[in-house]
């Protein structure tokens, strides 16, 4: 217990989370692709102190690389990138290396249907969904599975748009063949995006009380995407800028009237996932929603693990000022509870 390391794939949030361990006294383990070992170094202070250096992502499952997390005691923080390279199956079945959380949290997050039943049972107001493209009858947006942070993902508004977009999108190169199988389609909402950032605790009673633990909520942002900047490509070049991928976060602050329903969103979120897949989320996720004056909020997603747009508070959202007697990350806040689990001998309670 006392030469734990904090480690994850060095992507995503990686220098975020390397911080925060550091900032609570942790050694840190970056599991690093060669080539991208140089932006790393070029952060002394969220460095990972231990690299473990691959020329591939598929790498990571080979056991004398698992052999080594073991040997250097590590626990895994799972984010985006994590999820999407490792995968939920290869979690389940193949890496055995601890990682912090619940990993079945992990299979709801990355199976759309999963997720749709949970965010249904917790009684969050939700996009329609399609279940094929012959019915669709208004604008619509199209998702696919996994972290892929909005790649290939489009608009449509027949049947017949959908396809083509599609197939163009394949032969584009954009998306696979065998991404394209399952599409996610669902109602397109209009309004303005918000991305609250929470925590689940099972040792700090510092937030709402849920069941055994507690809710805090921690900071909030917007992304950027190209379709956000489609006006910059008028008149010549707007087909280029209809396009989902995150580039990037901006920092966003909610009318204060509107934290109640903030608030009740991430309870809910919560307490549905204690009954779903005991004992439930643990630690960081975020609800990806729209607002709307007359409509109130829709819940299109939930990312059930540490999001990118908490890189925008390395010391610490607004909010976080209002829960905490320091500015704290959502990278720390991770530490923080690993460091607590240690300390109350109950580390099994948070990771898995």
């Amino acid at each position: 217990m006392k030469n734990i390391q904090i480690g994850t794939i060095c992507s995503h949030s990686a220098l975020q989370i390397f911080l925060g361990a550091k900032q609570e006294g942790f050694k840190t383990f970056g599991i690093c692709l060669r080539k991208k070992q140089f932006v790393y170094e070029a952060f002394p202070l969220a460095k990972p102190d231990n690299f473990m250096l691959i020329d591939d992502y598929e790498e990571i499952l080979d056991s004398t690389l698992l052999r080594k997390m073991i040997d250097n005691n590590v626990i895994i923080i799972p984010h985006g990138s994590f999820v999407e390279y490792i995968g939920s199956k290869s979690l389940e079945n193949t890496f055995f290396i601890p990682i912090f959380g619940n990993r079945k949290t992990l299979e709801w997050e990355g199976s759309r249907k999963l997720q749709r039943l949970w965010l249904e049972k917790a009684g969050l107001k939700l996009p329609v969904v399609y279940n094929n493209p012959s019915e669709i009858d208004d604008k619509v947006f199209v998702k696919f599975s996994g972290a892929k942070g909005g790649k290939g993902f489009f608009t449509a508004n027949s049947e017949k748009e959908f396809y083509e977009k599609l197939n163009k999108k394949i032969k584009k190169g954009i998306l696979r063949k065998e991404d394209s199988t399952n599409p996610f389609i669902q109602e397109f909402v209009s309004g303005v995006r918000y991305y609250p950032h929470y925590f689940y605790s099972q040792f700090k009673n510092l937030g709402l009380s849920v069941r055994e633990g507690f809710l805090e909520f921690l900071s909030m942002d917007k992304r950027v995407e190209p379709i956000d900047e489609s006006y910059r490509g008028l008149p010549d070049s707007l087909e280029d800028f209809y396009d989902y991928t995150v580039t990037g976060n901006q920092s966003i602050i909610v009318r204060e009237s509107l934290l109640s329903d903030v608030l009740e969103m991430g309870v809910k979120t919560v307490d549905t996932s204690i009954n779903l897949f005991p004992p439930g989320i643990l630690g960081p996720f975020s609800l990806e929603t729209i607002y709307h004056p007359n409509k109130g909020f829709t819940v299109f997603e939930v990312s059930a693990r540490i999001v990118a747009g908490t890189n925008l508070y390395p010391h610490g959202s607004p909010y976080s000022f209002y829960t905490f007697k320091k500015p704290i990350s959502m990278g720390r806040r991770i530490a923080i509870e690993i460091k607590e689990a240690i300390r109350k001998k109950a580390l099994e309670r948070v990771v898995s």
